[in-house]
């Protein structure tokens, strides 16, 4: 994933722009990096922050910089932001998407003229310098911004500074959001809404799906308006985003809970909440659980804790070896919490089913009766082809697929018998459910329904992409 944060004021704008970016960390804690301009032009610095914090990387550089004009980004993959010299002059770009058709772009691009791509170091090439490399096709700036929009399958939205203000365009079926804040003499544009809060500023409103707007410290011009096609990621209030944030003015925390009664409320339906505590998996799991445990009547514990000071977000090692190694590490038990306990375990999903599955051992091993599992979302069911929210590099490596190879005995399986294994109420999803217990060594097993979660988040079904759940673009 990624986030952004950018600035536009009348004064110095590098305290609001570091602080801003770093309240971005949650989304990608591998590459970030801090752009601003100023009366030296423009001024650059880019960190690996893997094994630091964002702000210990950054610290020296936010005394040297000085701009009125900043962005910043976290990104998992790519070195960003990139300063860029074109025929539109000289422009520094961060975005947040992913991009499908690479190779088809860079052969366009090439056969336009371009000369080169720098590779980063996993050999594949900088898709901020891509998407770079389509705005200037074009005559302007911003039909070079809306070219390269149209041009990519997957997903982009980005912010692009000028000498005379930033560029913010959301994607075009607004897959991820973008909000805009302001204060005196400033405004701001960001991924999370929460990330200007304590900084002093005040929402103005979100961007809709395929807007632009042009930001200065004087106010918001719109470029682009809005279309009414929305498809945003569902996952972003299921996992992604941090709790005070909000999106489509819903937040995430109270979609959280709202997912977490849902879950209570089918189990109350069932007969089935024979457990004596409640318990989150750190940290996205907690608003579901605290949910679930205000509508179900079951104390809500603490079978163990999340060791933060040190330990990075596992999701972060690229290798899955180490990052099942740090969510084990990083969870401590307190064993008169799980010792004869029967308990309900709620997660945000599960992908792979490596790490839950390690949690229940670890639970068990430390003296748990029951675990009792309840994540927040459906069963994931297609990787996505529209955020880069997991590294499976194969469909097979989602448990689901590969409980459904076991029972149909292939993995060349019809996209018709697929769909009848999300279908809640059917008996292949039932039998998948199962498969996935005895596989996981779960007590009980029961997934959120996709109608119940949709209703939980509050947002029209037809706005919401729901694609690794059930397979609709």
């Amino acid at each position: 994933m990624g986030g952004f944060f950018g600035v536009a004021s009348k004064e110095d704008c590098t305290f609001d722009l570091f602080f801003g970016t770093d309240y971005h960390s949650h989304l990608g804690t591998r590459r970030a990096g801090m752009c601003v301009y100023g009366k030296k032009g423009f001024n650059r610095s880019i960190h690996n922050i893997e094994n630091s914090p964002f702000r210990t990387k950054f610290d020296k550089d936010v005394k040297e910089m000085e701009g009125n004009l900043g962005i910043g980004s976290i990104s998992d993959y790519e070195p960003q932001p990139i300063v860029i010299r074109s025929h539109h002059g000289t422009f520094a770009i961060t975005t947040v998407g992913k991009i499908n058709n690479s190779d088809e772009l860079v052969k366009e691009v090439f056969a336009r003229g371009n000369s080169h791509f720098l590779e980063m170091s996993g050999g594949d090439i900088n898709s901020t310098e891509l998407t770079a490399a389509l705005i200037n096709q074009a005559d302007t700036l911003e039909e070079g911004i809306r070219y390269a929009q149209k041009k990519i399958r997957g997903s982009m939205s980005l912010l692009v500074m000028t000498p005379k203000g930033i560029y913010a365009a959301r994607d075009l079926l607004g897959r991820t959001p973008i909000a805009v804040g302001r204060k005196e003499d400033s405004y701001c544009v960001c991924f999370e809404s929460f990330s200007y809060l304590n900084l002093g500023y005040e929402t103005v409103r979100e961007l809709g799906p395929g807007e632009m707007v042009f930001i200065t410290a004087d106010g918001v011009e719109t470029i682009y308006p809005a279309q009414d096609k929305m498809r945003i990621c569902t996952f972003l209030w299921i996992y992604y985003g941090y709790p005070p944030t909000s999106y489509e003015g819903i937040s995430v925390e109270k979609m959280r809970n709202n997912c977490g009664a849902a879950l209570a409320r089918r189990d109350i339906a069932r007969g089935e909440i024979p457990a004596d505590s409640v318990a989150g998996i750190p940290d996205s799991g907690i608003a579901h659980a605290i949910g679930y445990s205000n509508t179900s009547g079951i104390p809500y514990n603490r079978p163990f804790i999340k060791y933060t000071p040190t330990w990075p977000r596992s999701f972060m090692p690229t290798i899955q070896s180490k990052r099942d190694f740090i969510a084990r590490m990083k969870l401590i038990p307190i064993p008169d919490m799980v010792k004869g306990k029967r308990l309900i375990l709620i997660d945000d999903s599960i992908v792979r089913g490596t790490q839950l599955n390690d949690k229940t051992e670890f639970l068990f091993a430390n003296g748990a009766k029951e675990c009792h599992v309840r994540p927040a979302c459906p069963p994931i069911v297609y990787g996505c082809k529209y955020l880069s929210f997991s590294r499976s590099t194969s469909e097979m490596e989602l448990i689901a697929r590969r409980m459904m190879k076991r029972l149909e005995g292939t993995a060349d399986i019809p996209e018709e018998t697929i769909q009848k294994y999300t279908d809640p109420d059917s008996p292949e999803y039932a039998a998948m459910l199962e498969e996935i217990r005895r596989e996981l060594n779960f007590t009980t097993l029961h997934y959120n329904r996709l109608d119940d979660m949709i209703e939980a988040v509050g947002v029209s079904p037809c706005k919401l992409c729901t694609y690794c759940w059930n397979g609709v673009e």
